[in-house]
């Protein structure tokens, strides 16, 4: 029997990649090293039970955005949720995007905006970052010139660089851009400023979208939990795009919940910013480069210690330590991206990498 055709833009394209392999630390992936709460699960599952299971689930999730609106200061109908920022991602691609539609990233950054937008038909144009991973207002000023993007992907903290977007290239890109600008701040809670700000300042018509997902301060990958905050008219379009009753109730229940523990999320995210300060400085003295973070995780270069990002990582491996390999990526030869994890774990990590680069 004959295979149906694959489309042809999707037959030379790569599936996103993240090697997992049996380690005893596990530092790969960006992660919150904690679970949530204990008190988080004694309320979760009670509010479980009250699910009819036998119903479709609120299909507008406004209890949720409800909570989220207040947490933000914001408007429910300037929130728009889904199975994940990646899943708000691809809405905003298929609202926005399309074919001879353009889509402008700044690289090095995250994989899937490029490969989120091709799989919409766009047309993904790539600006480089400087020697530092900051984005030159000049060349998102030519950049905007001359690909007239529908679309525009900042990144802050952004990742894998750990860098924030400044906030004048925020606000030269929602002033010089007539397409959709958004700001993800997937790990926005350990960056010092939030593009959230600039919601109160703006008119509500213009087109910031700022993405933020419950995996990393809320310890919830496992639910696979994101949203978007963007301007009122928005979220109709988005229900265009979106499939009926997308979220289902236990993720509504689960981010309702977890929303009760603020307290507790601010607490995890000074104790691993400060864990990412102790890990930056022993790195340094190890003679690695390491380049300034506000995310849960650190970019870090071999070069220096005349060893190949490559090497370097296979020798962690050989220790049963798994961080991100990035060494064969663009723009980042010889890099390699560590997530922090408990004390315990950014201990053996940073024993294992001494070791490592002997």
């Amino acid at each position: 029997m004959k295979r149906p055709l694959v489309r042809d833009d999707l037959k030379s394209m790569e599936g996103y990649h993240s090697p997992q392999v049996e380690v005893d630390i596990r530092l790969n992936t960006n992660e919150a090293p904690f679970p949530p709460p204990e008190e988080f699960e004694t309320v979760f599952l009670q509010e479980v039970k009250k699910v009819d299971w036998n119903r479709y689930p609120d299909r507008l999730a406004w209890s949720l955005r409800e909570d989220l609106a207040e947490l933000h200061q914001v408007e429910p109908e300037q929130i728009f949720v889904a199975n994940g920022s990646n899943e708000v991602l691809q809405t905003i691609c298929l609202t926005f995007g399309g074919h001879q539609r353009t889509a402008l990233t700044f690289e090095p950054t995250y994989a899937m905006y490029g490969q989120i937008a091709r799989i919409a038909q766009c047309r993904v144009a790539e600006t480089q970052r400087d020697e530092t991973f900051q984005i030159r207002l000049e060349a998102l000023e030519r950049a905007i010139e001359v690909e007239k993007p529908d679309l525009m992907f900042l990144c802050s903290p952004n990742n894998p660089t750990g860098t924030p977007e400044s906030l004048d290239v925020i606000e030269a890109s929602l002033g010089l851009s007539s397409g959709v600008v958004v700001v993800d701040e997937a790990y926005g809670q350990f960056a010092d400023f939030t593009a959230l700000d600039l919601l109160d300042e703006r008119d509500p018509s213009e087109s910031l979208i700022v993405t933020r997902t419950f995996s990393k301060t809320w310890s919830m990958a496992g639910v696979r939990l994101g949203y978007c905050v963007a301007p009122p008219w928005m979220f109709e379009e988005f229900q265009k795009v979106v499939l009926p009753y997308h979220l289902d109730s236990v993720k509504q229940i689960a981010g309702r919940v977890a929303l009760r523990f603020q307290d507790q999320m601010e607490q995890r995210v000074a104790q691993i910013s400060s864990e990412r300060n102790r890990v930056s400085e022993a790195m340094t003295q190890f003679g690695v480069q390491v380049w300034p973070s506000q995310a849960n995780f650190i970019l870090f270069g071999t070069a220096p210690c005349d060893l190949s990002g490559e090497e370097v990582w296979k020798r962690l491996l050989e220790r049963s330590v798994l961080v991100r390999n990035c060494s064969g990526w663009p723009g980042l030869t010889d890099c390699l991206r560590v997530t922090l994890g408990t004390e315990q774990e950014n201990t053996i990590f940073l024993e294992a990498l001494q070791e490592a680069l002997q």
